[in-house]
């Protein structure tokens, strides 16, 4: 899994490369824990996820949680397998997905 993030003043873009699954979510946890203080929008960029666990979605969850009391999120770019899979887990539900 690959990592790409850009700060834009208060706007944090994440993007992700590959499957996000038990072995490489606490990389991408750490990765928004040590940039969100001040963010009051994050985006995840999922034009490259080709995968995304239950280990992966709690990642979402938490950065949801977070964001809920500072701003905003969203997910974008969500291809057809990814984007099944949080249809399927409710997550479509709780998520702002573009």
């Amino acid at each position: 899994m690959t990592i790409n993030k850009a700060k834009n003043e208060n706007t944090l873009t994440v993007s992700v490369e590959g499957r996000l699954e038990t072995t490489t979510a606490p990389e991408l946890d750490a990765v928004i824990k040590e940039n969100i203080d001040g963010i009051t929008e994050l985006v995840f960029d999922f034009s490259k996820l080709d995968y995304i666990s239950s280990a992966g979605l709690r990642v979402l969850l938490s950065s949801q949680k977070i964001m809920n009391k500072q701003g905003e999120m969203k997910v974008t770019n969500v291809n057809s397998i990814v984007n099944e899979i949080l249809d399927i887990t409710g997550f479509s539900d709780i998520l702002t997905i573009e």
